[in-house]
């Protein structure tokens, strides 16, 4: 069969026996996660095709990409069809997209909205499972100089010491800084050790003529920040 007659046949498959052809066919961007998962393991089971498990597994986690990605090779083998080499393919596929989001963060943007502090942030500290509080320090054109680790801790919170972080500040002749930190838990509620450190800091950048813009709680997939809900 040419080239031109293969194409046109294949019309005639099933849809979940052909995702690399609609791949090449009509580009990546045209692939369900299910396809491009599908790709990845390139076969099913004996009673689900390539692209039905790969449904089976999202379904299983709610369609959650992120989910995906922490999942253990065990976790993936759990399913019928998918053996040790087929789990490490989808962790590392995931783990290089997650490598590449990282790379994204390390560009030092200009900072117009919370919404970009968090797509800056949440590659960094959205997914971890323990607390991290930084630090983004801005010029007076409110472009990232710098962001810094400040403490890292466990669950139940961080100890900041902000003699450290106005030291940093005032180094970097930063204008502004903004406040982050994620919540393992998900929850987006800040506490009363939240708001305490804000207005602490906030107190003390005024003396210093160094603001704090906002202080951002980042989770997976959302964000709360003071400043929007007037809380700063």
């Amino acid at each position: 069969m040419n080239y031109e007659n293969h194409i046109r046949s294949i019309k005639f498959w099933a849809e979940d026996d052909r995702p690399r052809e609609k791949m090449l066919l009509k580009g990546k961007t045209s692939l369900s996660d299910a396809e491009l998962i599908a790709i990845l393991i390139g076969s099913g089971n004996k009673k689900e095709s390539a692209v039905a498990l790969s449904k089976r597994i999202l379904g299983s986690i709610n369609n959650n990409l992120n989910t995906l990605g922490k999942l253990t090779v065990n976790d993936l083998k759990k399913f019928n069809g998918i053996g040790e080499a087929k789990a490490i393919s989808i962790i590392t596929a995931l783990e290089l997209g997650r490598r590449r989001r990282l790379e994204e963060a390390l560009v030092l943007p200009k900072i117009t909205s919370s919404k970009n502090v968090f797509n800056f942030m949440q590659p960094l500290i959205g997914e971890l499972n323990h607390e991290e509080f930084w630090v983004v320090y801005l010029n007076n054109s409110n472009k990232v100089l710098f962001k810094e680790l400040l403490s890292k801790g466990g669950l139940t919170g961080t100890l900041v010491d902000v003699r450290l972080v106005f030291k940093k500040a005032i180094e970097l002749f930063a204008t502004a800084i903004i406040l982050c930190h994620n919540h393992p838990s998900g929850k987006l509620k800040p506490s009363m050790a939240d708001k305490s450190i804000t207005n602490k800091l906030k107190l003390a950048g005024e003396t210093l003529d160094i603001k704090v813009l906002d202080h951002l709680i980042i989770t997976e997939n959302a964000y709360f920040s003071f400043a929007d809900e007037n809380l700063i």
